[in-house]
Parts: structure tokens; C-alpha cells; sequence
């Protein structure tokens, strides 16, 4: 099977596998960290890019044109039988960038930006070191699942300096998918209190089946941007392309000209648009068997969890290859684990502390790989406890 191939990434100045010491302190561990993936990029994104790379020229390069609108558009209705108008799209070089250009151009230093806890680490630093306050809407952590805490939002949402609600949907790190009600419930708090949307949906593509991501653009056109990548589905996190559906034609000027302008972005990267294009042309079937492969994946890490360490509790996962494991009963402390892990076990495996302290200990664990690597990390981390 496609996803089945090992492809060994050393020395290819990989984050996840060639500098795997900044983070955890000890080279030659095996990963399940970063949130990329070992699969191959699909077959028309690789064709794709050698006939470019083919053209010995590589210059500056427009993303505005048809090819790359309609490719999203059409991406859009067969996936999300969702209709939206392409003269909303922006570029961007990643959904971060596009985060912090439309936090700065929505609010003022010392206002609020509302996060559900816990979140993406980057939310919290991109928040700080621009100047905006942190405000935690800590959502519910129910046995194995979350849901969101409607009563402190309404608070929260009710207080002026709280400008913006960066949602992250489906959620990352504990996996879940709004649902239509959920959605709507946020869309008119926000309505009423006058607070901007910013939704992250990167990981939009990758759910559970029975399962299905609700685009919030087809449920609000009004205070509101979606920003996303093909990067995380395909696995090309690395060509530098992301996008971003601003229906407001005022904000998207806005943002265009801080984008070119003043930030001097106005060429994007061939590589990212040409895989962009060719991925949302083509290669619909390969997702829908990379959600089979990362299925099995997670019904294998129950599986054996349930076998050899029943004290865990798995979050329920409804989207993301990235699930979140309450280890707070094996009686250790997170240092004492990542040191086990290390030490012993030879594997890293993200502390679920950097997404935010809840009084328990998560880790999150990237399947997002062959099931032979995922077999010997389940392995390796049993080690680690003995």
C-alpha cells in the first residue's frame, strides 16, 4: 500500500527527524512530533512539480489567475459541497502569517484575542509577541472528549477589548469537528458582541469517517476570514503556500496591500502554487485513502492501548492525524515521562503541556506514518514504562 512505504528522511534537514535533539535534548530518537506527515506527496503533485522544475527559469511568479481560483473552488464544492466565490481568495506564504497579518489589522496591542483551550502552540506565541492579550476559553473535557464552554464564551465575548475569536476548526491538538450547531451558536455570539472570526481549518481535509468539516464561510460571510492550506493533506508544508477566503472586499484590499506592500510578498512560490493546483485538480481519491490509512492507524494505537496500558484514556478523534492521550494516571509527572521516553524508550512524543496546562498530562502523538514505524514506537513507549 501507498502509505505502507518507508521513505527515510535523514539528512534532508527534516525538522521532525533531523533536529528531533532541539526539542527533546538526544539525537536518533524516533519521532511523532511535528505536524507533518512520512507519506509521499500524491502522484499528479510530484508529476506536477518535475514538469515545472523541468523549466529552467524560476522567477517571480502571480498567484492571482484562474487556474489556482478554480482549482479552490472546485476543491471546495466536491469536497465540502460548499460554494464560494473566488474573488474572496487571498495568497499567503502560511496560515500563521495570515493569522498574525489579520490579528494586527482587526485589533489594537492589549486587545483580546479569544483561543479554545487547549490550542496550537503558535496561537499563544503569535498572540504574545504581537501585543494582544491571551484570553482562554478552556473547553470541557468530558471522559474522552471536549466540547465548548458556551457560558464563559458569552462572558468573554461580551467584554469589549476581546476583538477576535481565532478558532481552530476541526481543532488541533484534540481532534474534534464542529458541528453545524456549534458553529452557528459561535456565529451569533460573535454577531451580537461584534467580535471577528478568524478560522483556521488546515486540517479540514484529514477526518474521521461518518465524519464531515462544515466550512465556516458557507455559515457567515460577515466579520469573518478563512485561512487554510493544501499543506497539511499532501504533505508539502515545506513549498510555502498557504490561502486565505475573505469575503469582506475591504479587509481582503487590506490585507493584500499589508501582504505586498508593505511586507513585500507579492511573488509566490511556484512550487507551492503548482502542487496547490495539482493536488485539488487530481487527487480527491488519494485523500480518501490516506483517511482509511490514518483510521486504521488510530484504531490500531486503541487497539494496543487497551491491550498493554488500559489506564489511558484516548480522546475520541474526529479529524487531525494527531491524537491526544490522557496519561494522567500512570502517576508520573511529564518531565518524569519525556525522560522515561527518551532515556529508555528512544522515541519522542510531544508533551501535550505546550498547548496549555489543564492539571493533566496529555501527549500528542503524530500517526501520520507507515504502521510499521507507529508499531515500534507503541513499542518503544511500552519500553519506556517499564
Amino acid at each position: 500500500m501507498f502509505f505502507d512505504e518507508p521513505i527515510n528522511r535523514k539528512g534532508t534537514h527534516c525538522t521532525q527527524w533531523d533536529y528531533v535533539e532541539d526539542r527533546f535534548g538526544e539525537k536518533n530518537l524516533l519521532p511523532f512530533t511535528i505536524s507533518d506527515t512520512d507519506f509521499k506527496v500524491p502522484a499528479a503533485v510530484e508529476a506536477a512539480l518535475i514538469k515545472r522544475m523541468q523549466h529552467p527559469v524560476f522567477g517571480y511568479t502571480r498567484w492571482n489567475h484562474n487556474e489556482f481560483k478554480q482549482a479552490v473552488c472546485k476543491w471546495y464544492s466536491e469536497r465540502f459541497k460548499s460554494r464560494i466565490d473566488s474573488d474572496w481568495l487571498v495568497y499567503s506564504p502560511s496560515v500563521m502569517y495570515s493569522i498574525k497579518l489579520l490579528v494586527t489589522l482587526l485589533s489594537n496591542p492589549g486587545d483580546g484575542i479569544i483561543i479554545q483551550t487547549p490550542a496550537y502552540d503558535a496561537f499563544y506565541k503569535m498572540i504574545k509577541e504581537n501585543k494582544r492579550k491571551i484570553v482562554p476559553n478552556a473547553l470541557i473535557y468530558d471522559a474522552n472528549s471536549y466540547r465548548i464552554d458556551f457560558e464563559e464564551l458569552t462572558r468573554l465575548m461580551a467584554q469589549p477589548e476581546n476583538k477576535v475569536l481565532l478558532l481552530c476548526s476541526p481543532h488541533n491538538p484534540t481532534g474534534r469537528v464542529w458541528q453545524k450547531d456549534e458553529l452557528q451558536r459561535m456565529i451569533e455570539l460573535a454577531r451580537i458582541h461584534d467580535v471577528f472570526i478568524i478560522s483556521d481549518e488546515i486540517h479540514m481535509d484529514i477526518v474521521r469517517k461518518g465524519q464531515r468539516h462544515q466550512p465556516i464561510i458557507e455559515l457567515l460571510q460577515k466579520n469573518v476570514a478563512l485561512v487554510t492550506s493544501g499543506s497539511k493533506t499532501f504533505n508539502f508544508p515545506g513549498l510555502i503556500y498557504s490561502y486565505g477566503i475573505i469575503p469582506d472586499s475591504k479587509l481582503r484590499d487590506r490585507f493584500l496591500t499589508q501582504l505586498k506592500e508593505a511586507d513585500g510578498l507579492s511573488s509566490t512560490s511556484i512550487f507551492g502554487m503548482t502542487a496547490t493546483i495539482a493536488a485539488y485538480d487530481n487527487e480527491s481519491k488519494w485523500v480518501d485513502k490516506l483517511n482509511d490509512y490514518l483510521d486504521d492507524n488510530i484504531a490500531y494505537v486503541i487497539a494496543y492501548l487497551q491491550e498493554y496500558h488500559p489506564e489511558l484514556v484516548v480522546t475520541k478523534s474526529e479529524a487531525t492525524y494527531l491524537m491526544w492521550i490522557d496519561c494522567t494516571a500512570l502517576d508520573l509527572t511529564m518531565v518524569e515521562l519525556q525522560q522515561r521516553m527518551i532515556r529508555k524508550g528512544k522515541v519522542a512524543i510531544m508533551s501535550g503541556e505546550i498547548y496549555g496546562n489543564e492539571g493533566r498530562n496529555f501527549l500528542r502523538l503524530n500517526v501520520g506514518c507507515s504502521r510499521e514505524k507507529l508499531i515500534d514506537g507503541l513499542n518503544r513507549f511500552t519500553l519506556s514504562l517499564t
